[in-house]
């Protein structure tokens, strides 16, 4: 039976780290990239059929219902990466973890952290989405999570430069 006393592997102390809290994407994202999709494979799919049908006959307009079925198909995987989002705000470190068949989980120590922008582009902006985008000393452990409500991006923002400062500062 564990006492939480005496010191484990590693040098823990036996007592148990709280689990990361995860906070998922709005699903206005979902609804973002699920709406981008049809708006380019719906009229790709209309003008394939109108021009096989033209030029090569009514049975190779059949083959219009291709970019549908990929269609179909997206709309299926994009809930399953849109679930996959995720992130948690730790006591040292920001976790970030994403993925359907390879997962991703990105840990971004708030004392590595040398900027934290916010960014929208208007397709984003439309919906009421931003997108936070961490930055490091080194090029490939910067991190974004995309999709949040622009208030949550900004208070994400504001606590994460608040705690690299911090941490960097060596408080």
């Amino acid at each position: 039976m564990e006492t939480g006393t005496a010191a484990g592997p590693g040098g823990s102390t036996g007592e148990r780290e709280t689990p990361p809290v995860w906070t998922g994407l709005p699903r206005g994202v979902l609804t973002m990239r699920r709406l981008l999709l049809v708006v380019w494979l719906v009229p790709l799919a209309v003008a394939l059929g109108v021009l096989l049908g033209l030029f090569a006959g009514p049975l190779w307009a059949a083959f219009a219902a291709l970019p549908l079925a990929l269609a179909a198909w997206g709309w299926v995987l994009l809930a399953r990466n849109w679930r996959s989002w995720r992130y948690a705000e730790r006591a040292d470190d920001l976790l970030i973890s994403r993925g359907v068949l390879w997962r991703e989980e990105t840990i971004v120590p708030y004392g590595r952290m040398q900027l934290v922008e916010v960014t929208s582009g208007p397709v984003e902006r439309y919906f009421g989405l931003a997108g936070v985008q961490l930055h490091t000393a080194a090029a490939a452990t910067d991190a974004r999570i995309p999709g949040l409500d622009p208030k949550e991006a900004e208070r994400l923002r504001d606590r994460l430069t608040e705690l690299g400062e911090a941490r960097s500062a060596g408080l």
